[in-house]
C-alpha cells in the first residue's frame, strides 16, 4: 500500500525515465503511467475513491472494469497509493493530494467530508513530500528532510503518538525525531520506517506478531526498533533496505555487512 517517488534515498525521480507504478488496494486499483497520467478502476461505493465523480457508476459486478482516466487531478503524478476507501497521488513537485472517505481523517483536512475530487491536504502544502503510503484508515508520509508525519485512524497505535486517538491532520512522529528516516510503509493498522543507518522501526497492531518484536502489547502506540536475532554466521551486522507490511505479517529486504554486494 506504500508508494515512492524515484529511490526513497531523498530524491525526486527523473522524468526522463518512463515510470510504472502499480499498487494494489483492497477494493480499488491505481495506476501512473507514462506522461504521469492517472487512471483508476474497481468498486467505488459512492464514497469517491477512484476521484472519476458523478456519471461514472459501476459497469461490471458493482465496479468500474475498465481504467478511466483521472481528469480532475489537473497536476502531473509521481507515484500513488491505495487505502481502505481512499486514493492519495504525489506529485512530481512533491506535493500530496487525496480523495474518497473520510470519516476516519483518512484526508487528513482536519475535517470528515470525503469526496471525489482530489485536492492537496492544507496544512503540508508547502511541505516537499518524496513518499507516501496508506493503511487501512491511516496514512504516512515521508518528507525531504527525513521526517515522517501521520493522520487518520489511530485506534491500534498505527499512528505512533503514544496514544489511539485518530489524528485530524497530518503530524510529526515525535518517535523518530532523531532519526533520518528513507522509507516507510503501512499495512492495515501497522506502520514502519527505515532510518538512513538501516534501522527498523514499527509500531501499531501487533496482535498478530506483525511487528516482529516478542512481547509486546497488543496495541504498540510508539515507534520501537526491531532488534534482528543474529545468528554466528560470520555475516555481520544487518542494514535494512526495505519493507513491506500485510494485514498481519511483514517482510523486509536486509544487507548483511559481510555479504558480498553485487
Amino acid at each position: 500500500m506504500e508508494a515512492n517517488i524515484g529511490h526513497a534515498y531523498n530524491q525526486i525521480v527523473d522524468w526522463a525515465v518512463v515510470l510504472y507504478f502499480l499498487f494494489y488496494g483492497l477494493l480499488c486499483t491505481i495506476s501512473a503511467i507514462m506522461y504521469c497520467e492517472l487512471y483508476t478502476w474497481g468498486r467505488d461505493e459512492g464514497d469517491g475513491r477512484l476521484g472519476l465523480g458523478p456519471g461514472r457508476g459501476p459497469n461490471e459486478a458493482g465496479g468500474l472494469s475498465i481504467p478511466s482516466k483521472v481528469k480532475s487531478l489537473p497536476v502531473p503524478v509521481a507515484a500513488v497509493s491505495c487505502g481502505g476507501f481512499f486514493t492519495m497521488a504525489l506529485t512530481k513537485e512533491g506535493q500530496l493530494w487525496n480523495w474518497g472517505a473520510n470519516s476516519n481523517y483518512e484526508l487528513g483536512r482536519g475535517d470528515t467530508v470525503g469526496g471525489w475530487k482530489p485536492k492537496p491536504i492544507p496544512s503540508i502544502e508547502s511541505v516537499r513530500v518524496i513518499q507516501i503510503a496508506s493503511g487501512g484508515y491511516h496514512s504516512l508520509a515521508l518528507t525531504d528532510e527525513g521526517k515522517v508525519l501521520s493522520w487518520g485512524h489511530g485506534g491500534c497505535g498505527q499512528l505512533g503518538h503514544s496514544s489511539t486517538q485518530n489524528q485530524k491532520i497530518p503530524v510529526p512522529v515525535e518517535g523518530l525525531a532523531d532519526e533520518r528516516v528513507i522509507h516507510i510503509a503501512c499495512g492495515g493498522s501497522s506502520s514502519a520506517a527505515i532510518t538512513d543507518e538501516g534501522k527498523l522501526y514499527m509500531w501499531g497492531n501487533a496482535k498478530d506478531s506483525q511487528l516482529g518484536i516478542p512481547g509486546l502489547p497488543e496495541v504498540q502506540s510508539d515507534p520501537i526498533e526491531v532488534k534482528f536475532l543474529m545468528e554466528d554466521d560470520g555475516l555481520g551486522l544487518h542494514h535494512v533496505l526495505c519493507v513491506a507490511l500485510g494485514a498481519s505479517h511483514a517482510v523486509c529486504l536486509v544487507l548483511r555487512s559481510g555479504c558480498q554486494r553485487v
